[in-house]
């Protein structure tokens, strides 16, 4: 039976999504028997070490076979997640590519089903593998390693990847916002600047309201949301509804209000966050559902948003009136000063970082309001996507109003991205491939 992916809503994009809808009579029997330990929504998840031991320990459970194929594109690190019948009893999930294992994870799902996700790190336009996959009713012990995301004592989260510290959303030092910090890629290396965290003499210390990694904008319902100054708005997060880790992904949920300056709450958006466990780089989405409260929400067309960051000076394409060592590389062939303000698909930041070349790729969902967006990119080293800053990029200055947006209360907008911390160079990272597993994922059968 074959079953068409489609990008996924309600659990973050760019995923291939599968959801078998034949049941066999075997497994409907199982269906109506009565639901075990496990509780939904809480990750159940595995890693295969050994074939022999996942056969023995699946018993009577139904095996799948699992084919991901690329008819149209090259692949790199494409998040696959399906839905499929399994034992009401179960306790993990085991993959196999021919004989050797592949990390895996599954959640239990009302209906003893099991939602699986898994990650194909690569695949060439063309071909296609098969997997097996089966359920085991013996837990393994839970694994140390993958993606950890854990409350810290101050109300933060910090994120882990095999052990080591990816990046921290901080809710509580920022003046006005949340934020990721520090942000770390390959190696352990930070990809964002220091400064204002940290004051080192050989770093630029301008614009301190370029905070990590963020969402905000310079003008909604007027007000400015995006600087630090002493007349700025404010987001402040309200809490975490949910925090989930396994060997494949790790995922949050925050809810985050919007304050203007006399205090009164404006918006609301729920923030998530999934961050997927890939060698040689690290792999996140990032979605936010912004509410209108109390009245329409209008977002200013100004250059100052929305969903950015700062990246390490060491990669800057200029540093100060010198020529720096980075560069900016854009889905349509642009590059360096000449991105800034252009739609693209995706946009690429690279160069040396301690000794190595690594970048920052991030990519717009082609869901996303006026895709492909434009980009707040700079030579200097601020990074951002920004739908709404139109006049300031067409320097159209007879239409100010020309990127405005409103939404009416009642309904919502949602953004979403992916970034990708990558080695090497756009070509040498394969970045359109990447590009590919977000925007049309693989193709996926289920037997």
């Amino acid at each position: 039976m074959l079953v068409r992916p489609r990008l996924e809503v309600s659990g973050g994009e760019g995923i291939a999504f599968v959801e078998l809808k034949a049941i066999p009579a075997s497994r409907a029997r199982e269906n109506n028997m009565k639901r075990g330990r496990l509780t939904a929504g809480g990750w159940l998840w595995a890693l295969a070490v050994l074939a022999m031991a996942a056969v023995a320990n699946a018993a009577s459970a139904k095996d799948y076979t699992v084919t991901v194929s690329a008819p149209d594109h090259d692949y790199r690190e494409a998040p696959v997640r399906f839905t499929v019948a399994a034992p009401r009893d179960f306790a993990g999930a085991a993959l196999f590519e021919k004989d050797t294992p592949i990390p895996v994870q599954a959640r239990l799902l009302p209906g003893s089903k099991a939602e699986v996700t898994f990650i194909v790190h690569s695949l060439a336009k063309g071909q296609s593998e098969k997997y097996r996959l089966m359920f085991e009713r013996n837990a393994r012990p839970v694994p140390e390693s993958g993606v950890i995301i854990d409350k810290t004592a101050a109300g933060d989260v910090d994120i882990r990847i095999n052990n080591e510290l990816f990046a921290r959303y901080d809710t509580h030092t920022g003046p006005n916002k949340p934020y990721f910090y520090p942000v770390n890629g390959p190696g352990g290396k930070q990809m964002v600047r220091h400064y204002p965290f940290e004051t080192l003499p050989n770093e630029s210390h301008d614009h301190p309201h370029h905070r990590g990694l963020w969402f905000t904008h310079g003008d909604v319902n007027g007000e400015d949301y995006w600087s630090e100054e002493p007349r700025a708005a404010k987001t402040v997060n309200t809490g975490f509804e949910e925090v989930q880790s396994g060997p494949v992904c790790g995922y949050f949920r925050a809810k985050t209000d919007w304050i203007s300056r006399e205090g009164k709450k404006i918006a609301e958006d729920t923030r998530e966050v999934r961050v997927y466990n890939v060698p040689d780089g690290r792999l996140m989405d990032f979605e936010v559902t912004m509410k209108p409260v109390g009245g329409p929400l209008v977002f200013g067309d100004t250059k100052e948003g929305s969903f950015g960051l700062r990246v390490p000076d060491s990669i800057r394409v200029v540093a100060g009136k010198e020529k720096g060592q980075g560069h900016i590389e854009t889905s349509e062939g642009i590059r360096d000063a000449a991105t800034w303000g252009k739609p693209a698909n995706w946009v690429d930041y690279y160069g040396p970082v301690e000794g190595e070349t690594l970048g920052i790729a991030i990519f717009d969902s082609p869901s996303n309001f006026r895709h492909p967006e434009t980009w707040h990119v700079r030579d200097y080293g601020l990074f951002a996507a920004n739908p709404f800053g139109l006049h300031d990029f067409n320097n159209d200055k007879q239409h100010p109003k020309l990127g405005e947006h409103t939404v009416p209360e009642g309904q919502t907008i949602t953004f979403r991205y992916r970034l990708f911390f990558h080695k090497g160079t756009t070509a040498e990272a394969n970045i359109p491939a990447v590009w590919s597993a977000y925007s049309d994922p693989p193709k996926v059968e289920v037997r």
